[in-house]
């Protein structure tokens, strides 16, 4: 008996180390468009909306314009900044393997998460991905984990959602799903620690083992 009948999974921090690539990207088109260079610590506050939303804002009538190069720059340099985590393919063939629905639930765009996907080669892994372009409003409001289930036809106690952010944690409780912490490469590692999550995992080795042990 599986204890899960349906996994989301967040991408950044949680699939792909893509924070640096991001930080770079923004800098980049900040850079260009706006002779302004942003620190970490700026993008990191701005996460939520998704970066077209960012850039909306920030860019005025050249928005289109550094949209394009946002996209451009981060495909370009994705192979140079970023990679999927070791295991963590192998963890989402072992969860398809046992015949259980797989999603993404992200607050990235669209585009940059398609890019990302197919980038590390886990893109065809998924029956849904609900991105921050899907939705009505981003993480953490549970919308991209109500439409999982509910497409699905899935037991909510049953539900497993995998990210590395404290908005993973709230998105997850509002929709009364479980939540797994990993904090491998978390930018906010001790408030997600300090939010007492159903389950943490410190490696994907860590994730791996509990999958084996709850998916028979």
């Amino acid at each position: 008996m599986n204890n899960f009948e349906g996994i989301i999974f967040d991408i950044d921090g949680t699939l792909t180390s893509t924070n640096e690539l991001i930080f770079a990207t923004f800098r980049h088109v900040t850079e260009k468009y706006l002779n302004k260079r942003v620190t970490d610590e700026e993008i990191i506050s701005l996460f939520g909306p998704t970066e077209e939303a960012i850039l909306k804002e920030w860019m005025n009538d050249d928005y289109e314009d550094a949209r394009k190069d946002y996209l451009a720059f981060y495909e370009a340099k994705h192979h140079l900044m970023a990679d999927v985590y070791p295991g963590i393919i192998e963890a989402l063939k072992f969860i398809k393997s046992k015949k259980i629905p797989l999603s993404i639930y992200t607050g990235k765009g669209r585009d940059s998460s398609i890019i990302t996907l197919q980038k590390i080669g886990v893109f065809d892994l998924f029956d849904m991905i609900v991105t921050g372009d899907d939705v009505a409003d981003h993480k953490p409001s549970p919308e991209g984990i109500d439409r999982f289930v509910e497409k699905f036809k899935l037991n909510r106690e049953k539900v497993l959602m995998i990210g590395d952010a404290p908005a993973d944690i709230l998105a997850a409780r509002s929709a009364g799903v479980k939540i797994a912490s990993v904090v491998w490469d978390s930018y906010a590692k001790e408030k997600v620690l300090e939010m007492k999550s159903d389950y943490v995992f410190e490696t994907v080795d860590e994730l791996m083992k509990f999958l084996e042990e709850n998916l028979k």
